[in-house]
């Protein structure tokens, strides 16, 4: 399916609104936030890790899959348009509008990654395999924060993550910190190199009148400006949110399902 820019030109020097589905992601990004007291259990590491020592298959580990498939073809949409973090840091930058200070620690989320990851598989490994199923893990009556230490579970990683927007500024966790990028980072490598139809950006450089818009309005601070001059769109750390296809006065970027 051939992509279609679904941006408009608007007059210059108008100020542009967020469009429907900017309003739209925002909305299912911010919800995703504020159910995260109920949420948690079910996208929380360490719980999954714990559950997997035990030999028990949690609705963690099976969302985490379930994401990751997703990524094949979507890429980090996850990223933009459900996760809880994200709507976190989103909703700080509402309020403080930091910039991102420096993506020289991005490196550190790959840690992160081989270690949490790495103590799940040898959890499982450990416990003799997965053996029994319990979707509801540290949860009751399906309520994460109502648990037993669900308050401390849930309040670790909403203090972990505030630290990373205070430090670094804008979606500072998901660059530095965050495992799961990296999961969905190897998912898009993996289309990438299969080639198959999957969500992604176009740039055609032409249109484009370097009104820079396009960067200012990037959750997650590219330079993607730049990224339509060599119309080169594809970027490990793009979410795939289309905030630059919808702000775009000249409609120089496009979003959609088909073949790069």
């Amino acid at each position: 399916m051939k992509p279609e820019s679904l941006q408009r030109e608007s007059p210059e020097g108008k100020k542009r609104e967020p469009s429907s589905r900017q309003r739209m992601r925002l909305s299912l990004i911010i919800l995703s936030c504020i159910l995260y007291p109920v949420t948690f259990a079910y996208v929380s590491c360490p719980l999954i890790t714990e559950a997997a020592s035990q030999g028990i298959l949690t609705a963690g580990l099976i969302i985490f899959g379930l994401v990751f498939l997703t990524s094949l073809v979507l890429g980090r949409f996850w990223c933009a348009y459900f996760c809880p973090v994200g709507g976190l840091q989103e909703a700080c930058n509402r309020v403080l509008r930091w910039p991102l200070r420096t993506t020289r620690a991005d490196w550190l989320k790959y840690l992160v990654f081989l270690g949490i990851f790495g103590s799940i598989a040898y959890a499982i490994w450990s416990a003799g395999g997965l053996k029994t199923v319990d979707l509801l893990y540290r949860t009751q009556n399906g309520i994460s924060i109502l648990a037993a230490g669900g308050i401390v579970l849930f309040l670790g990683p909403v203090m972990i993550t505030l630290l990373f927007a205070l430090i670094l500024g804008k979606r500072g966790f998901c660059h530095t910190f965050c495992p799961i990028a990296v999961m969905l980072m190897i998912g898009r490598k993996i289309r990438n190199l299969a080639g198959w139809p999957a969500l992604h950006l176009k740039a055609e450089k032409e249109r484009c009148n370097n009104c820079n818009a396009c960067s200012k309005e990037c959750p997650m601070s590219l330079d993607v400006h730049a990224m339509v001059k060599e119309e080169k769109m594809e970027n490990a750390e793009c979410i795939l949110c289309a905030s630059c296809a919808d702000t775009c006065p000249k409609g120089a970027i496009t979003y959609g399902i088909g073949k790069t």
